[in-house]
């Protein structure tokens, strides 16, 4: 595992607070990866692959959707909501009960609004919570759900024990997350994993054994990983050929150097990526019965 000790919580909730418009301007309601199909991410024609972000970041919602087999009516915790785009999503489309937390009061108030645009006021609720320290009762959910948080939680394996602890008997998790590379065997990869934390505000990035090493611990059973690295990676040239066309860099000097550093690791994050220095990880879990 990398760490990043300079990152601080308050840090992460600034960050979130003074960049959400930032996400949703140069990457829609959902501010994840998008997920494209194999033989469509190896494609040269980079005009077809960047017309769809759209597109590709739906289908990591609905590629997860299937993996978990997410059943009508079920209670769902979103673990690191942002603006509520895949929990708006999988309740609406499943009937599902989704309460969505996040870190920051503009990310709360955004998905609550757009909630109640897109008619699922009534089987969506959005709290203002940490996840490190939100309280659920025992087996409150069906379905643990979360996509790209983890990174930014400072005690992972802590986390994973008091998630397990609200799964029903049963219950599945499904995590999405930026990992370290399994052969961090020089100082450039680890300096490129370093940088992305730095930049991206995550105090640590665990590897794929140690997610599974976490959920096993908590007493969950591990089912799946799945490596989509090579799916997901075309995001951050999306992003950086947005930064450039929109100017927003400019606008980000007006805010803190903070939002101007993040958008400068675009680049970081893609290179540690195409090298193996970091992954891109989907991990499903189930809670014994």
């Amino acid at each position: 595992m990398i760490s990043c000790p300079t990152v601080q919580k308050e840090v992460i909730r600034s960050h979130y607070n003074l960049s959400t418009l930032f996400y949703r301007l140069l990457w829609g309601c959902h501010i994840h990866h998008g997920l494209w199909d194999e033989e469509q991410s190896q494609s040269e024609d980079v005009r077809i692959r960047h017309n769809a972000p759209a597109q590709a970041q739906q289908q990591l919602t609905e590629t997860m959707a299937e993996l978990i087999q997410i059943q009508n009516g079920e209670d769902l915790l979103d673990v690191g909501c942002g603006m509520g785009g895949s929990s708006i999503h999988l309740a609406k489309t499943f009937n599902c009960h989704v309460t969505g937390i996040t870190l920051s009061p503009i990310q709360r108030r955004w998905a609550a609004l757009e909630a109640r645009y897109r008619g699922q006021a009534r089987h969506t609720q959005f709290l203002c919570q940490d996840a490190e320290t939100a309280e659920f009762p025992a087996e409150s959910f069906d379905v643990i759900w979360s996509i790209e948080c983890t990174e930014h939680l400072f005690d992972k394996q802590a986390f994973f024990q008091r998630a397990a602890s609200w799964l029903r008997p049963g219950g599945r998790m499904i995590i999405c997350a930026w990992l370290a590379g399994e052969q961090l065997d020089t100082d450039e990869a680890k300096q490129k994993v370093y940088d992305v934390c730095e930049g991206f505000f995550c105090p640590s990035l665990g590897s794929a054994v140690d997610y599974q090493s976490w959920m096993e611990q908590s007493g969950l059973e591990f089912q799946s990983f799945h490596n989509w690295t090579n799916r997901v990676s075309q995001t951050w040239e999306i992003c950086q050929q947005r930064v450039e066309k929109t100017k927003v860099r400019w606008l980000a000097k007006l805010i803190d150097r903070n939002t101007v550093m993040f958008l400068d690791r675009f680049e970081t994050i893609l290179k540690a990526y195409e090298t193996g220095a970091m992954q891109y990880g989907c991990f499903i879990a189930r809670k014994p019965e």
